[in-house]
């Protein structure tokens, strides 16, 4: 029990990470194309519409597409199921109305939010090679302490 209450709880902060993430990903490219028309003000019915999106999508992610933007490696089902996500997200825009229906505006959207799984993927990997560096030097340290008091104990 105590081991699926901690596993939902660590699932829940991963998507907390992911909608935040993510939300403000699509919030930096709607906010850059409402600049370009010469809008300065965003809707909150937009906003959230776009961070109940990114939740969504976090939960899918995690329950269904096992993670893939924290994958290993970056093979045909990470990029499958980046691009499922990225095809949620455009059709969602579309429905909802966040681009006027510019095909042109949600292609690019498209793009640029697979570019995001992308570097998201890097991010993720990177963190990964500098947290495994960072444990392996305080495993090395901790040996070299204990080889110290240990060698302070047998000598006599």
């Amino acid at each position: 029990m105590k081991s699926k209450l901690w596993n939902l709880l660590k699932n829940e902060i991963v998507i907390e990470y992911k909608a935040c993430l993510y939300f403000s990903c699509l919030i930096s490219f709607y906010c850059v194309y409402l600049l370009c028309r010469g809008v300065y003000s965003v809707s909150i019915l937009s906003l959230c519409e776009m961070i109940l999106m990114a939740y969504f999508v976090g939960y899918l992610q995690i329950y269904v597409l096992h993670d893939f933007d924290e994958a290993e490696k970056f093979g045909k089902r990470e990029a499958t199921s980046a691009f499922l996500c990225t095809c949620i997200y455009a059709v969602i825009s579309g429905v909802f109305g966040w681009f006027e229906g510019n095909v042109w505006v949600t292609v690019l959207f498209s793009g640029y939010i697979f570019l995001c799984y992308l570097c998201v993927y890097l991010i993720n990997k990177i963190r990964r090679k500098v947290d495994t560096d960072r444990l392996n030097d305080m495993l090395t340290a901790y040996k070299k302490e204990g080889e110290a008091s240990h060698d302070d104990g047998v000598k006599e």
